[in-house]
């Protein structure tokens, strides 16, 4: 769960922010003026500034910036994911990537019930339609972000051997009771130690979606994986000229373009199709399913981000 709570400590405030709830959603303004009084009473108190801040940012309503520059400043690890409610109010994103605190308990605290809503309600395809682009059998391969072991379960007749990483806890014990993976580690895929021709396939079922700028893990994985192995993966998309953007699901979505013209310089060959990826209120989210081929490295270099101007 969330590691601070989601009441104030104090009983006239949450009582406060109940009636606030009530307003929701005809009258937006009562809404923000009553947790501002239990803010008062409780100014300490992360999960109400984050609140404040969503109702005046869906409302349009002033100071919604500075209600989740307050919650940054009680919490920096930002476990709410502030900075991407702030990115959201700018005009483009600003960010490259989500704060780890709020992904690890984002996971931590859905993943109990995770492929229950995922799968059965909203559809999810992504280790399905990685799995179909696959050809073969592959001796090592490493399922970045695993979850609950959704892509490990798709590669079991496919990955003699196979290793799984998650940033949370709660996602690797629900992958380890699938019994699909010979290892499972708790790893920040924004921390890796370079690693060098280890790895004959690695997949990202829905991870990049997390990730903006993609220079760092594409490199990373360019090093890691063996001479004409493969790295398969998918993002959502979109058609405009930004490499990444955020969306108001805080998801990052990504142009084909870029990610092509990334691939190709991190020294894959690469087949990007477009398909729908899961279901978002009854509506399919468009994506972009990569199968790359790694080529020969005689001339291998690591993207960074002094690269990014030439993908412009």
């Amino acid at each position: 769960m969330i590691p601070f709570a989601m009441t104030s400590g104090d009983l006239l405030a949450d009582r406060r922010a109940d009636y606030a709830e009530s307003y929701l959603p005809d009258d937006p303004q009562a809404a923000a003026e009553l947790y501002e009084q239990a803010l008062e009473r409780a100014p300490g108190w992360v999960a109400g500034w984050f609140r404040l801040g969503e109702i005046r940012a869906d409302a349009g309503l002033p100071q919604a910036q500075q209600a989740f520059e307050q919650v940054l400043e009680l919490d920096p690890a930002d476990t709410l994911g502030a900075s991407l409610k702030l990115d959201l109010l700018m005009p483009r994103s600003l960010s490259n990537a989500m704060p780890v605190a709020f992904v690890e308990a984002l996971f931590d605290q859905y993943a109990a019930g995770f492929e229950e809503s995922l799968v059965e309600k909203l559809e999810y395809r992504a280790p399905e339609l990685i799995a179909a682009g696959l050809a073969g059998t592959y001796s090592r391969g490493l399922d970045l972000g695993c979850g609950t072991g959704l892509m490990g379960l798709a590669l079991a007749d496919r990955v003699q051997w196979l290793e799984g990483w998650d940033i949370s806890s709660e996602m690797l014990r629900e992958a380890e009771a699938k019994g699909c993976y010979q290892v499972l580690e708790k790893r920040d895929l924004g921390t890796l130690a370079p690693v060098r021709d280890a790895w004959d396939l690695v997949t990202a079922a829905d991870v990049f979606a997390y990730l903006g700028a993609l220079e760092q893990i594409i490199g990373w994985c360019s090093g890691a994986i063996r001479e004409d192995g493969r790295l398969a993966f998918t993002v959502e998309c979109h058609d405009g000229a930004e490499a990444y953007l955020l969306r108001p699901s805080r998801r990052y979505a990504h142009s084909e373009a870029h990610l092509a013209e990334l691939l190709e310089l991190a020294g894959f060959d690469a087949v990007i199709e477009k398909d729908w990826l899961r279901l978002d209120r009854g509506m399919p989210i468009e994506g972009l399913v990569v199968q790359a081929r790694r080529r020969a490295k005689a001339a291998e270099r690591y993207v960074t981000e002094e690269d990014r101007p030439a993908l412009a």
